[in-house]
């Protein structure tokens, strides 16, 4: 008996020691870094930024691969198959995380399952905004007025998302949920058209990310408030839509990392004690800014949010009957 104990001890430490010792070799080299949209998206961006600083961090190349299709699906999938070495990343939006698994039946990856989070490195709000030149929202100047019109004819305003199924829809849907409105949803294909279509007067409202800004400067769209729990920095004088008046409403995009289930905890670490440090490099976190407000939370505190945030997306889902081809 003692003698198998001491066999077992000893495999155990000698395990141990082996996790230890391939944890302190890492990154024994280049390091892959899957992104599932195009070159040039925010997501893009900043997985580019973190790439060059992690790259001097880390002292092995950090080269980003863009694998686009399937609303991200296709990069989150190889990520999940991936040998869960450290060496292959997943740099995803939250709508990839959090909204696909409710939203497609093929999907073939589960993040909670499949994935080990690692941290977020941006978090962006979105702007409720409308058009000062539309008739039908003339009267709207802020978010109280937006419900009363909404309210007063129902199904008569209209709000553009970038798809069905995407936050902004989903954003929406749940002021609509919250207030007791009913709206008529366009869907177009992404944020860029969608705000075009608000521009044209094609569509009466929509939750618009940053890019909306010069727009919002200009004078051509007017800021009701912005989806998350703090004021946004170019809008300072723009509410929250909880100050606002809708309560518990706090909606934001996020781009976060990923490593696949079953790295060693000591890479995930490591990786994420990387990505603080490039996030507090003043050049790094200028760049960044330009993209969302940087937070780096701690992988347990990332899981939690992304429970969190996959069952209130789940919810919405189901309340609103949102369906999509696949």
């Amino acid at each position: 008996m003692k003698s198998s104990k001491t066999l077992a001890l000893g495999l155990a430490l000698g395990l141990s020691t082996a996790s230890l010792g391939h944890a302190q070799d890492y990154p024994s080299e280049p390091i892959k870094v899957l992104v599932g949209f195009s070159a040039g998206s925010s997501i893009d961006t900043v997985a580019r930024i973190m790439a060059e600083k992690l790259t001097e961090t880390l002292g092995q190349p950090v080269v980003v691969e863009n694998r686009t299709g399937a609303n991200g699906m296709l990069a989150a999938t190889a990520v999940a198959q991936a040998d869960p070495d450290g060496h292959t990343v997943l740099f995803s939006n939250s709508s990839s995380i959090t909204v696909n698994p409710t939203l497609f039946k093929d999907i073939q990856y589960q993040p909670l399952e499949d994935f080990a989070p690692v941290t977020k490195v941006v978090e962006t709000p979105f702007i409720l905004v409308t058009n000062p030149e539309n008739a039908r929202t003339e009267g709207v100047t802020d978010v109280a007025s937006l419900v009363e019109t909404a309210r007063a004819a129902p199904g008569d305003l209209s709000y553009g998302s970038a798809g069905i199924g995407n936050l902004i829809h989903l954003a929406t849907e749940l002021l609509a949920q919250k207030t007791g409105t009913e709206m008529t949803h366009i869907p177009y294909k992404g944020a860029a058209p969608m705000e075009v279509g608000l521009l044209s007067g094609e569509i009466d409202l929509a939750f618009d990310t940053p890019s909306g800004m010069p727009q919002i400067d200009a004078g051509r769209l007017t800021a009701l408030a912005v989806s998350g729990p703090d004021r946004w920095p170019g809008l300072p004088d723009t509410p929250t839509m909880m100050e606002a008046g809708i309560d518990g409403f706090n909606v934001t995009f996020w781009t976060g990392v990923f490593m696949p289930d079953g790295t060693d905890p000591a890479i995930v670490q490591t990786f994420y004690d990387a990505i603080v440090s490039a996030t507090e490099d003043p050049d790094t976190r200028a760049k960044l800014e330009l993209q969302g407000r940087p937070v780096v939370p701690t992988p347990e505190a990332f899981r939690s949010q992304i429970e969190v945030e996959t069952e209130t997306a789940a919810e919405i889902i189901k309340s609103a009957n949102i369906v999509v081809g696949q």
